[in-house]
């Protein structure tokens, strides 16, 4: 196996590992914030849900990772490497200071400055639509957009609910909510597993692919799929707690029952994507269903505008900063491919 592959798959699960402090850290972020779980015990339960989504759902979401670029099979591992440089860089100086941010964003900006440098426009799959469905770099801007405005909906919708049919009262509700959290946050974790894993999965099986290892991304090996899961759940259990506390305490004071209601929220928002074959931000649909918890409340005035403003700002600017930062990387990765 060539130098440029080993280097472009380690990159790969470096991305799985920041992805892990970044996006999956929301999937324990209201069970913890909350005080329904310990953090070990969260992140235990979070590993186990992280490592069956995309045994269980599939490559859908792989195979849409797959198809964001498409260059010459001599540069293709270069490129992408680049592509995945520009996003771990991204999500490790985010995650520095706190700010949650969409690992989705900075991998497709990553992928598509290298392959734009390297090959031109027609390098890319701009979409919106690929084989009939939403794909390419418009089709995933579309579905993260459209998940983040149903993450907020569902949490308004539901928090309504919950606070017409049983009250006011029981916001702090004790043990049954508290149980019936961890049930929620599992599948959250395993929704995000079924999305996030995928993506690392989906760059890797593009560079067996050009290094004629497999003939599909469907041909990816089961040590693959363990492989970028473990790095989601070791980098949740290292690094996840700046995000968690942007998450679960800075942008809105949630107890127990709202932590519930943003779960269910977002893992049906999640899982409903990773089984429709589409990458989505499950930063900004946590971070949404938050929001979403305080405009059901009646509480704008709670809700901590300037957190929501700073998240906002970075997930405008991810795109632009990891495509700016996998072209700065490109150069070393084309001298390592020899191309």
């Amino acid at each position: 196996m060539d130098l440029v592959l080993i280097a472009g798959i380690a990159m790969a699960l470096a991305f799985a590992f920041t992805n892990g402090f970044q996006d999956a850290a929301n999937a324990i972020a209201t069970l913890v914030a909350t005080r329904a779980a310990r953090p070990l015990a969260a992140i235990a339960m979070a590993s186990v849900a992280n490592l069956l989504g995309p045994l269980l759902v599939g490559a859908a979401v792989a195979n849409t990772v797959a198809k964001v670029v498409s260059v010459d099979t001599e540069i293709a591992v270069a490129v992408i490497g680049a592509g995945l440089s520009g996003a771990v860089a991204w999500n490790t100086i985010t995650w520095y200071r706190g700010i949650p941010a969409s690992a989705s964003h900075a991998l497709v900006g990553g992928l598509v400055g290298a392959a734009v440098v390297a090959a031109g426009l027609d390098a890319v799959a701009w979409g919106p639509v690929v084989d009939g469905r939403l794909g390419g770099v418009f089709g995933i801007l579309i579905g993260i957009f459209l998940a983040t405005i149903l993450g907020f909906g569902a949490s308004w919708v539901l928090e309504r609910v919950v606070l017409r049919y049983v009250g006011r009262a029981s916001t702090a509700a004790g043990r049954p909510v508290r149980r019936a959290q961890w049930v929620t946050s599992a599948w959250l974790a395993f929704s995000h597993g079924a999305n996030d894993a995928s993506k690392a999965v989906g760059v890797i099986a593009a560079m067996l692919v050009a290094g004629g290892y497999i003939d599909d991304v469907g041909d990816t090996g089961f040590v693959v799929i363990i492989g970028c899961s473990l790095a989601l759940t070791v980098g949740t259990a290292l690094g996840g707690w700046r995000i968690v506390t942007t998450i679960g305490r800075r942008i809105y004071p949630i107890h127990s029952l709202d932590g519930l209601v943003s779960q269910v929220s977002s893992a049906s928002v999640i899982f409903g994507a990773s089984v429709g074959g589409l990458p989505v931000s499950t930063t900004q649909v946590v971070a949404s269903s938050v929001v979403g918890i305080g405009a059901g409340r009646r509480r704008w005035r709670h809700v901590s505008w300037g957190v929501v403003r700073e998240i906002g700002v970075t997930w405008l600017t991810t795109m632009p900063a990891a495509a700016i930062l996998a072209v700065l990387a490109l150069p070393l990765w084309r001298l390592l491919a020899g191309v």
